[in-house]
C-alpha cells in the first residue's frame, strides 16, 4: 500500500492527468538508462535500454494504456532482475506500487529454469495487472526484435518467444472480458504473433 509521503513523493496516486506524470516518467528513464548502462540486447549491439523504452510505448501508444504505474513500471520492469537496483531503490523514488509492480516482474534466478518459470507465472497471475500488461508489451517487444537476431539465434529465438507470448496470454485469458486494458493488449499481442 502506498504511503501519503510516497503518495505525494511519487505523484502516482494523484490521478489519471498525464501532464502531472511526466516528471516522475523522466525520472524513470533516466533511472533505467543508469541501471541498463553498459548492457545490450541479444543482438550484441542495441543498448539493452531501448528495450525498456520500446516496452513504455508500446503499453501507452500500442495498448493505449494511460496508466501511470503501468507506464513506470514498462520503464522499470528489467532494474531489479537484471541490475543493482533493488526494490527499496524503486520504492524510495517512485512509491511502493510501482515496487510491487517491478517486483511482480522479477524472476527468482536462485530457481532452476523449470520451477522459477512456474513460480514466476504464479507470481504475475497473483500480481497487479499493471504487471500483465506489461508482461505483454515485454512479449511484443521480444517478437518484434526476432528479425534484428543474428540469423543462426532466430529459429531458436523464435521459438521461445512465442512460448512466453502464449505463457503470457493464458495469463489472461480471463482478464481480458473484464479490463479493457489488457483486453486492448492480449489483441495486439496476438495480431503480431500472427503477423
Amino acid at each position: 500500500m502506498t504511503t501519503k509521503n510516497e503518495a505525494e513523493r511519487s505523484g502516482v496516486s494523484s490521478g489519471t492527468d498525464l501532464n502531472a506524470h511526466s516528471r516522475l516518467w523522466q525520472e524513470a528513464v533516466s533511472f533505467a538508462a543508469r541501471a541498463h548502462k553498459n548492457q545490450v540486447r541479444k543482438d550484441g549491439r542495441t543498448p539493452y535500454f531501448a528495450h525498456p523504452v520500446r516496452v513504455a510505448l508500446t503499453v501507452r501508444v500500442g495498448f493505449d494504456c494511460e496508466d501511470p504505474v503501468a507506464l513506470l513500471a514498462a520503464l522499470l520492469h528489467d532494474t531489479i532482475e537484471d541490475t543493482t537496483t533493488d526494490y527499496d531503490d524503486i520504492a524510495d523514488q517512485f512509491g511502493s506500487e510501482v515496487a510491487m509492480c517491478v517486483a511482480t516482474l522479477t524472476k527468482n534466478m536462485a530457481l532452476p529454469e523449470s520451477p522459477r518459470e512456474a513460480a514466476y507465472d504464479a507470481q504475475l497471475a497473483a500480481g497487479p495487472w499493471q504487471a500483465r500488461i506489461v508482461k505483454l508489451a515485454d512479449q511484443y517487444d521480444n517478437l518484434s526484435d526476432v528479425p534484428t537476431m543474428p540469423e543462426e539465434k532466430r529459429h531458436e529465438h523464435i521459438h521461445k518467444t512465442m512460448d512466453r507470448c502464449r505463457r503470457a496470454l493464458a495469463l489472461v485469458a480471463k482478464e481480458r472480458e473484464t479490463n479493457a486494458n489488457i483486453g486492448r493488449a492480449a489483441a495486439v499481442l496476438e495480431s503480431a504473433m500472427k503477423g
